[in-house]
């Protein structure tokens, strides 16, 4: 799935990064703790989130994930669109909760970032 689909199915604004909207999205984390992602994001990760601060952007780049989508109609302040964009980062917001994102998502066929533990240790 790519990020254009993504825009559709959330049904999102595109805030910065339009030329990027043809970028595979492998799979998808939503969170709010970014120290999560870094640690649970694999190849071409998509964060959904309801942060809007520049540690969105520092975790989409150390993470190099391929966008960010921010829920709950959350829009990000001019400092950090100005960031991603010099980064080219896309983020995309919509008016969609963090939960029901996710499953729309994972409902098409992305994958979480989680590793099912066969073992019982979560």
């Amino acid at each position: 799935m790519k990020l254009a689909d993504v825009q559709e199915l959330l049904q999102a604004e595109i805030i910065c990064g339009l030329e990027h909207l043809d970028v595979e999205v492998g799979s998808a984390c939503g969170a709010d703790l970014m120290s999560d992602v870094l640690v649970h994001s694999k190849e071409k990760t998509l964060l959904l989130t309801g942060l809007t601060n520049v540690q969105i952007i520092r975790t989409a780049e150390m993470g190099d994930l391929v966008g960010i989508v921010l829920v709950r109609g959350k829009r990000p302040g001019p400092e950090v669109v100005q960031m991603a964009e010099s980064m080219g980062i896309p983020i995309m917001v919509t008016c969609l909760p963090m939960f029901e994102s996710c499953g729309v998502l994972y409902k098409r066929g992305i994958k979480g970032c989680s590793e099912l533990v066969a073992s019982g240790d979560c």
